[in-house]
């Protein structure tokens, strides 16, 4: 196993255009890393600039104790794992594991050990003699898995490995491969657009936007603590809700106004961001996640409250979207349109988009015992102490330590 550093590394194609802008970011020795961002961030430029596969245009990329920007893949001691599965159809299953160490000339014996204990890790066992075509999707990508454990490497490289199978099989494949790694605690680089993966796999995950670097922290840390408007806006599903407010005092608290809405703001939320009473009496960009609505008639907390009219509402089973309309124009930030751009181009993508006209789309999740209804009027209650406030011209998170 190897820590991997990027040190200041820059990937620039032809016509000055930098893929990777000064990316700094240590993995540590058996940590699972997931880089993710939207589509073109530079993500598996960055994947692909560790595996040797693109050359470094400036920087130095570490892994273990060596410099290896010049040194081959080959020589690297990483396996890597494609989205395509890249396996031999007309090879079994078995001869598909075990054809990388034969070239290299393993002997017999240790490549059947090697063999062996991968199948009976990935369940391959009763497919061993099967060729690539009589497997499904999910089988193949345990095969393409198995592949790279064989080899034992220094670190594992995925780039979207599971963005081919269907939704069922993901969850599936994902609850894997935190097993897996728990089994071998190898030095893992994974890239996704999807950020629930990315939630769900990774022990810190790094944002990327135009090919630099945002936050990389924990997933909880991401969620809870967001260093500006993109990240908050990426991180999450549904994603965050955005609207531009005004935060006046009221003796030691204070109020947000937007559209026909009023919240109270305790002081000690005030006092929790540092810096946010600096901005008493301007707009800021206010951040509240579907998470922290509730139907009011349900929870029975003395939480502020707001009125809203049902648009739409997604019954999940386990909880309820409700989709609604507020009187204010979506922001105008670039992290903002970087946001719905995303969301317009990426299977499943959210980003709190206009409604039209002067309103923006909010999402409250509120619970299944809910009788909320399109075109009902609803009292929602809302978290307060769980608010975000951004900067109106740097769209940075108000009181995030990082940003000071």
């Amino acid at each position: 196993m190897a820590e991997i550093a990027l040190e200041g590394v820059d990937k620039i194609y032809g016509g000055d255009v930098k893929a990777v802008d000064n990316l700094n970011l240590k993995i540590e020795d058996g940590e699972f890393m997931v880089l993710v961002g939207p589509s073109g961030c530079g993500k598996s430029t960055a994947l692909r600039m560790i595996a040797g596969l693109e050359e470094i245009s400036a920087g130095t990329l570490v892994i273990g104790d060596e410099i290896v920007n010049d040194r081959p893949p080959k020589d690297r001691d990483i396996a890597m794992v494609f989205q395509n599965y890249a396996l031999y159809p007309h090879m079994s299953v078995e001869q598909n594991l075990a054809f990388g160490l034969k070239l290299r000339k393993v002997p017999k014996p240790e490549i059947a050990r090697r063999v062996k204990d991968a199948a009976e890790m990935l369940g391959l066992e009763p497919y061993l003699k099967r060729k690539p075509g009589a497997l499904s999707g999910g089988q193949r990508q345990r095969v393409a898995m198995g592949r790279a454990i064989v080899r034992e490497p220094r670190a594992f490289l995925m780039d979207e490995p599971l963005s081919n199978l269907d939704a069922k099989l993901r969850v599936q494949m994902r609850a894997s491969l935190n097993q897996l790694h728990e089994r071998l605690g190898v030095t893992t680089v994974y890239v996704t657009h999807d950020q629930i993966e990315a939630m769900t796999l990774g022990d810190r995950v790094a944002v990327l936007r135009d090919g630099r670097l945002q936050q990389v922290d924990t997933p909880k840390r991401l969620f809870d603590a967001p260093v500006n408007l993109f990240v908050a806006g990426f991180i999450g599903s549904p994603a965050m809700n955005f609207v531009d407010a005004r935060l006046v005092a009221e003796g030691d608290d204070a109020v947000l106004t937007f559209a026909d809405h009023k919240l109270p703001v305790p002081a000690s939320v005030l006092d929790s961001r540092r810096n946010l009473r600096e901005y008493l009496g301007k707009s800021i960009i206010l951040g509240i996640r579907p998470s922290d609505f509730n139907d009011a008639d349900l929870d029975g907390s003395s939480d502020p409250k707001i009125q809203v009219t049902a648009g739409v509402t997604e019954e999940l089973g386990t909880e309820i979207n409700v989709i609604f309309g507020v009187d204010a124009p979506p922001v105008r930030h670039e992290d903002a349109a970087a946001l719905a751009k995303d969301a317009a181009g990426e299977e499943g993508g959210e980003s709190g988009m206009p409604l039209g006209g002067s309103q923006t789309q909010f999402t409250a999740r509120v619970s299944p015992r809910s009788d909320v209804r399109p075109g009902k009027t609803v009292n929602l209650s809302v978290d307060v102490s769980q608010l975000h406030f951004f900067d109106q011209e740097s769209g940075l998170a108000i009181g995030h330590p990082d940003n000071f």
